[in-house]
């Protein structure tokens, strides 16, 4: 709706003319009270509207959208119950650093504070939840409002911002005059980093005998694959992924290693152990990673690298601090070690590194991840080996939260960073279907798989009905087990076996759920059906719903208990001891 500048619009007009010149062209919402003279502006304006069945999902999607793209995703929201829906889904983009715009309804100016018809502080309540939030009080000052939001959520850091606007801020009429400049004299960011930093880094890099590369979601925010991957090919460093940077260094690249953690795998936390050298790249050393801080990389020199100054030396004290964009330091830091090795000669520690790479390459082969599989019963590790037959570390895969969760992320490879996306630092149940709508609209060239399981479905089921209406070809896979599963198996190893509240004993016929929203959709429950169904779902032009059965008391390990050091991981279940053993 490209519009000259001068032109007589109202707010609701203004607001979408911002969001065409931030490039938006999709975004997900709900329509309320306040908000109908947005709607009304929305009818003719080319920007495409996804009408989710939840606010909650709304946020979700928005995230979906921009995990799969690296663009800001876009929500929106009525006031009072419509904004404080919202509230889950930005706390999971703040937590795990994704770029979303939250644009809110609010009452009248002239009401606010008098506990009108749906009327809530979303500006109070958002605060904690949002990288910064604005309340618009003036048409005036709405443009520069929404550039700033815009600007604020996608640089540095990125995260969710909000934008909560009054009625009569929507209703008003003024001259939309476009914004020629953001200037926020208190929002600093720092993308160089310290020359002299980067150099010793490089310094640290070229005289270890066991580095390791630990790689966070940072890489992905900032476009950093092809950096990292140059770092490590250059001085032949093994390396991790945390959760968040799944894909940011190809599963099918020589030195990858795996993800490490509560569940990750034994090489890879033993590398971590072991290491006497830890390369952090825009990773907060977030505890599901480091299990017990203290035993964390004890033997290591650290150098940390990440754009936000309060993530440095938070957690772990590092010996070299560098404050910047990763994709930037990376390149400084390539450039210093061929100065470094044209300089001084090649690694010195070559033997010592040869030796070091083949220790973890020997973990790797001795203590793979657990690919059983049984004759009678569907395993969920089986189903994680089928998706990711299909996918060929090439399809998008959105994640719930739990069990199956973990599964997919040991088991299914991601080549290219973007193609995993999943609640990380909140861990939010719902997440997985909404997100997945996010992602297929933002990448309609994608095959999108959702993987949910039985409980975290059913709390985004409505979404359907959204997968329906815009013929969103997802497939939708619920590994059901009938039971809230990690919760299971914490009460299982835990809690003396004591099962509390977990059964989810009724859930619906799945082709029939699926029949009623007008596509296709089938349970299976053996393993022989397994690769066929799954092909039957991929070459379904729509979307598709596939509900498998798998065995309900599998745990997911290796698995570091809460408290413990990474290196005291459970490999599986207690062995039975013989008698008069």
């Amino acid at each position: 709706m490209q519009t000259e500048t001068g032109k007589l619009m109202n707010g609701a007009e203004i607001l979408l003319e911002c969001m065409a010149r931030e490039g938006v062209d999709v975004f997900f919402g709900y329509p309320g009270g306040v908000t109908l003279p947005f709607y009304d502006a929305l009818y003719d304006s080319h920007i495409k509207h996804i009408l989710v069945r939840h606010e909650e999902n709304a946020a979700f999607a928005a995230g979906g959208y921009a995990r799969a793209t690296g663009k800001t995703g876009v929500c929106c929201a009525t006031s009072g119950p419509g904004a404080t829906n919202l509230v889950t889904g930005l706390v999971d983009a703040m937590m795990d650093s994704i770029p979303v715009v939250a644009i809110t309804g609010q009452v009248h100016s002239k009401l606010i504070g008098s506990d009108a018809f749906q009327e809530a502080d979303t500006f109070g309540i958002t605060r904690p939840a949002t990288k910064h939030n604005f309340m618009v009080k003036t048409l005036a000052e709405l443009p520069q409002i929404l550039h700033e939001a815009f600007y604020i959520a996608s640089s540095g850091r990125p995260g969710p911002v909000l934008v909560d606007i009054p009625k009569d801020v929507f209703q008003a009429r003024g001259h939309y005059v476009p914004v020629g400049a953001i200037h926020l004299p208190g929002y600093k960011v720092f993308t160089e980093g310290h020359a002299g930093q980067i150099k010793r880094a490089a310094e640290l890099i070229r005289e270890a005998e066991r580095p390791l590369v630990y790689a966070g979601g940072g890489i992905v925010a900032a476009g950093a694959s092809a950096e990292l991957r140059e770092l490590v090919d250059l001085a032949n460093l093994p390396a991790v992924t945390t959760l968040m940077a799944l894909g940011a260094l190809p599963a099918s690249h020589p030195n990858y290693i795996s993800m490490p953690g509560m569940h990750g795998s034994y090489a890879a936390n033993m590398a971590l152990t072991e290491c006497d050298l830890l390369i952090a790249l825009g990773t907060r050393f977030d505890d599901r990673v480091t299990g017990h801080l203290p035993s964390f990389a004890r033997h290591a020199r650290v150098i940390h690298v990440d754009i936000d100054p309060a993530e440095v030396g938070k957690n772990r004290t590092p010996d070299i601090p560098i404050v910047g964009d990763v994709k930037r330091v990376l390149q400084k830091m390539v450039k210093a070690l061929h100065e470094t090795e044209a300089e001084l000669g090649k690694t010195k520690n070559g033997p010592a590194r040869q030796a070091w790479l083949q220790k973890i390459n020997d973990w790797k082969t001795e203590f793979p991840y657990d690919r059983s599989r049984a004759e009678g019963e569907i395993k969920p590790q089986h189903l994680m080996d089928e998706i990711d037959r299909l996918s060929g570390g090439q399809a998008i895969v959105t994640a719930d939260v739990g069990q199956h969760q973990m599964w997919a992320a040991q088991l299914i490879r991601f080549n290219e960073p973007r193609l995993w996306v999943n609640s990380g630092g909140l861990g939010a149940m719902g997440f997985g279907l909404p997100s997945a709508i996010g992602a297929q609209m933002a990448r309609p060239d994608k095959l999108v798989f959702s993987i949910s399981g039985d409980g975290g479905f059913q709390m985004s089921l409505p979404e359907l009905s959204t997968i329906a209406s815009n013929q969103l070809p997802i497939k939708i896979i619920v590994m059901n087990n009938g039971v809230l599963g990690m919760v299971r198996q914490w009460q299982t190893l835990f809690y003396n076996n004591r099962l509390s509240s977990i059964q989810l004993d009724c859930f619906p016929d799945a082709e029939k759920l699926a029949a009623a929203y007008g596509f296709k959709g089938r349970t299976i429950d053996k393993p022989w059906q397994l690769a066929e169904a799954l092909e039957e779902a991929v070459r379904e032009p729509g979307p598709y719903l596939l509900n498998v059965k798998v065995t309900p008391d599998e745990n997911v390990y290796p698995m570091v208990p809460a408290g413990g050091a990474i290196n005291e991981m459970v490999m599986g279940p207690a062995k039975p001891v013989e008698a008069g053993a």
